[in-house]
C-alpha cells in the first residue's frame, strides 16, 4: 500500500522533467526578469527536484519562498507553502509537513486560490489517513471533491478520485478501491496527466493483486513501469518495480520474483528518497535466499535492513519479519543461539505491537473514565447550586408569606400553597438528580472493573502463555529431543498455547469495547477467515455481506463477541470434520432481522443419527442469549448449513 502517492497529484503538475532539464530550467529561472514567471517556475522546478535530487528541491523552494515574500507575490508564496509541506511528506517529516499544509490552506482561504485550497484539503487528508482517522481523511477528500465539481474542474477531480481509493485500499475493500483508482485513470488519460498515470496504475495493479487477478496485475504494473521510466519518475518508478516482484512471488516464479527485488535496489547513487521502504525490499530477497537455500546471501540482505533500523529506530516495530527472517538463515547455518536470540526478538516485537494497541485501547478506556468522573462532579455542582437556590426561594416565600399575613389572611394562604407546590417540584428534581448520579457511579465502577480485568487478561495470562511457547521452543531446539510421540506433545501444547493467545487477544478486543458496530464485527470475521484461508489452502472462502444493512447497526460487547464466536466455531468444524473444498460466509438482512450463514460442500451428516458435540450444543446456547435461534441443515454428501436468525 502507498499512501504517500495521493500527496503528489495536482492539477497543474502535468509532468516531470528529467534532472538535466530541470538543471536548465532553473537557469532560465534566475534570469527572468518577470518576478511572478520567476518564482511559478522555482515552485515547478522544486517539486521536479523532489523525486530526483531532494537536497536542490529543498534549496528552490526556500528560494522561491524568498522571492515571493520579497516581492509580496502571495499566489507564489502560498503554492510554493505547499509544495515546501510536499517536499516534508516525502522525506518522512510528517509534522512539518502538517504544519506546511496547514499554513498553505490558511493563505489559500484568506487570499481566495481555491485550486491552491483544494490541493491542501487533499493533503490534509492523507495526513490524517497515515494517522489512522479515516473519517477525518475521507472528509477532507470528499470536501476536495466536492470542490473541484463546484469549480467544475474535471481535470483536478482525479486526485480526491485517487485519494478515497487509496482509503478503501486500505482498509482493503478492494473492489471499492478499484472502482475509484479507475474513475482516477480515466480523468488522467483523458487530460493526458502521464505522470498521475503512473500512481493510478500502481494502485490499480495492488488492487487487482489483491483481489487474485495477480496477471492483470503484472500487466498493469509494465505498463507503470514503462511510463515511469520514461517520465524519470524514479519514486514511482522503483515502488511500481517493488510490487511486480511481489506479484511475481505470489505467482510462485521465485527466479523472476528475485531478480526484480534486485533490481530495485539498482539506484542513482545521489537518491535517497523513500529509503525507510527498502526494509520490505531486504526481507523480501532474504525470504527467497533462503527458499532457495541460500541463508549466506539472505544474512548480507537481513544485515542491510538491520542496519536501516539502526538508522531509523521508529521502524523497528513494523521491521519485526526481519528478525523471523534471519532466525530461519541462521537455523540453516546452525547458528542455533543467534537464531534463538533472533526469534525472540520477533516475538517480543510482536507482542509489543499487541501491547501497544491494546494500551491505546486502555488509555480510550481511562480517557472515557475521566470524562464521566468530571460529568458527574459537574452533576454534583449543579446538584448544590440547585440546593443554595431552593434555600433563597424559600427565604424569599417566607418573606412574602410575612406580607401577605400582615395583608390578608387569604393572600398567605394562596403563597402557602404555592410553595408547598414548588417544594415537591424540586423534591422531585433532586430525587431525579440523585438517581442519575446513583447510575452514573454504578457505570464508572463497571468501567473501573472492565479495565482491571482487561490489563490482568494482558498483562498475565498474556504473557505466560507467551513465556510457555518460547520454553516450549527453548526444549525443543536445546536437548534435541528425539522421541517423536513427545516432540507431537509439545507441537500439541505449543498450537494449543499460541490458538489460547489468539483467543484471549478476541475476549480483550470486546472486554475494551462497550459497544461493537456491525462494521466491527465485520472487520473482526473478515480478518479471521483470511487467516483460515492461509492455514487452509486447500479450501475456498467466500464472504459476503449485504451491503443495504446499515452499519451503524451496535451490538453490545457481549452480543458481538457471541456473534463472532458462532461464526467462528461453524468455521472450526467445517475445517476440522467437512472435508469441504469451498466455505461461505454470507450475512444478509430478511424483514429488518440479520443473518448469518456458513455453507459448505464437504461431507455432511445424518442429523437426526448424531449427537451434537459440545460445539453444536455451545452456538446454540450463544444464539440463545442473543436472543435469536440457530438452525442447521445436513446430509450425507451434500453438505453443512447453519444459520443463526438475530
Amino acid at each position: 500500500m502507498n499512501k504517500i502517492i495521493g500527496l503528489f497529484i495536482f492539477g497543474f503538475f502535468s509532468s516531470i522533467l528529467c534532472a538535466q532539464n530541470l538543471d536548465s530550467l532553473l537557469v532560465v529561472a534566475k534570469n527572468t526578469s518577470n518576478d511572478s514567471v520567476k518564482i511559478r517556475m522555482y515552485n515547478k522546478i522544486g517539486f521536479g527536484y523532489i523525486f530526483n535530487d531532494s537536497k536542490k528541491a529543498i534549496q528552490v523552494i526556500k528560494e522561491g519562498k524568498q522571492l515571493a515574500e520579497a516581492s509580496n507575490f502571495q499566489f507564489g508564496l502560498t503554492e510554493l507553502t505547499n509544495t515546501h509541506g510536499i517536499y516534508m511528506d516525502v522525506m518522512g517529516k510528517t509534522d512539518s509537513a502538517k504544519y506546511y499544509f496547514e499554513k498553505a490552506l490558511k493563505l489559500s482561504h484568506q487570499y481566495g486560490f481555491k485550486t491552491i485550497e483544494n490541493m491542501c484539503l487533499n493533503n490534509l487528508g492523507m495526513f490524517n489517513w497515515n494517522r489512522g482517522n479515516y473519517d477525518n481523511a475521507l472528509d477532507y477528500f470528499f470536501q476536495s471533491l466536492k470542490k473541484v465539481d463546484d469549480l467544475k474542474n474535471e481535470r483536478s477531480s482525479a486526485t480526491p478520485l485517487n485519494n478515497i481509493g487509496l482509503i478503501y485500499q486500505e482498509m482493503n475493500l478492494s473492489e471499492k478501491a478499484l472502482e475509484y483508482h479507475k474513475k482516477a485513470l480515466v480523468v488522467r488519460e483523458k487530460y493526458n496527466l502521464e505522470n498521475d498515470q503512473i500512481a493510478s496504475l500502481n494502485n490499480i495493479g495492488i488492487n487487482l493483486k489483491d483481489l487474485g487477478r495477480v496477471d492483470e496485475a503484472i500487466t498493469i504494473y509494465k505498463k507503470g513501469l514503462d511510463l515511469a521510466k520514461r517520465k524519470n519518475n524514479l519514486l514511482d518508478y522503483y515502488r511500481i518495480l517493488d510490487n511486480l516482484a511481489n506479484a511475481y512471488n505470489t505467482k510462485g516464479n521465485i527466479k523472476l520474483a528475485l531478480k526484480t527485488y534486485l533490481a530495485a535496489l539498482e539506484r542513482p547513487e545521489n537518491y535517497n528518497a523513500d529509503e525507510k521502504r527498502l526494509v520490505s525490499n531486504y526481507n523480501n530477497i532474504a525470504t527467497l535466499y533462503n527458499e532457495t537455500d541460500a541463508p549466506k546471501q539472505a544474512l548480507k540482505y537481513l544485515n542491510k535492513g538491520l542496519a536501516l533500523v539502526d538508522k531509523y529506530p521508529e521502524i523497528e516495530l513494523i521491521a519485526a519479519d526481519l528478525y523471523l527472517t534471519s532466525a530461519e538463515s541462521h537455523y540453516m547455518l546452525n547458528d542455533f543461539e543467534t537464531a534463538r536470540a533472533h526469534k525472540i526478538k520477533f516475538i517480543r516485537l510482536k507482542d509489543s505491537i499487541f501491547s501497544e494497541t491494546n494500551a491505546e485501547k486502555i488509555a480510550d478506556l481511562e480517557i472515557k473514565y475521566e470524562t464521566e468522573k468530571k460529568e458527574t462532579e459537574l452533576l454534583l455542582h449543579r446538584a448544590k447550586i440547585a440546593e443554595s437556590d431552593l434555600v433563597i426561594q424559600r427565604r424569599n416565600y417566607q418573606i412574602l408569606g410575612l406580607i401577605g399575613l400582615a395583608i390578608v389572611l387569604s393572600v398567605l394562604g394562596y403563597f402557602i400553597y404555592n410553595q408547598q407546590k414548588l417544594k415537591n417540584k424540586q423534591l422531585q428534581k433532586e430525587n431525579e438528580l440523585k438517581s442519575a448520579l446513583i447510575k452514573i457511579e454504578t457505570q464508572n465502577k463497571l468501567q473501573e472493573q472492565r479495565l482491571r480485568i482487561s490489563r490482568d487478561l494482558h498483562d498475565n495470562i498474556g504473557a505466560q502463555l507467551t513465556f510457555i511457547i518460547s520454553s516450549i521452543d527453548n526444549l525443543k531446539y536445546a536437548f534435541k529431543i528425539k522421541d517423536e510421540k513427545l516432540t507431537a506433545k509439545l507441537d500439541t501444547i505449543n498450537d494449543f498455547a499460541s490458538s489460547t493467545i489468539y483467543e484471549l487477544r478476541d475476549t480483550i478486543w470486546a472486554m475494551n469495547k462497550s459497544e461493537i458496530t456491525f462494521e466491527d464485527l465485520e472487520i473482526r470475521i473478515s480478518n479471521f477467515i483470511e487467516k483460515a484461508n492461509l492455514a487452509a489452502q486447500n479450501i475456498t472462502f467466500q464472504f459476503n455481506v449485504d451491503r443495504t444493512i446499515n452499519n451503524a447497526t451496535v451490538f453490545t460487547s457481549v452480543e458481538g463477541m457471541n456473534i463472532y464466536r458462532i461464526t467462528q466455531e461453524a468455521i472450526h468444524n467445517t475445517l476440522k470434520y467437512a472435508e469441504a473444498s469451498h466455505i461461505n460466509v454470507e450475512i444478509y438482512e430478511v424483514n429488518n432481522h440479520i443473518r448469518v450463514l456458513i455453507k459448505d460442500d464437504g461431507k455432511g451428516f445424518d442429523i437426526t443419527h448424531t449427537v451434537l458435540g459440545n460445539g453444536l450444543r455451545n452456538m446454540k446456547k450463544r444464539a440463545h442469549d442473543l436472543g435469536g435461534n440457530l438452525s442447521i441443515e445436513s446430509a450425507p454428501d451434500e453438505g453443512t448449513s447453519i444459520t443463526l436468525f438475530l
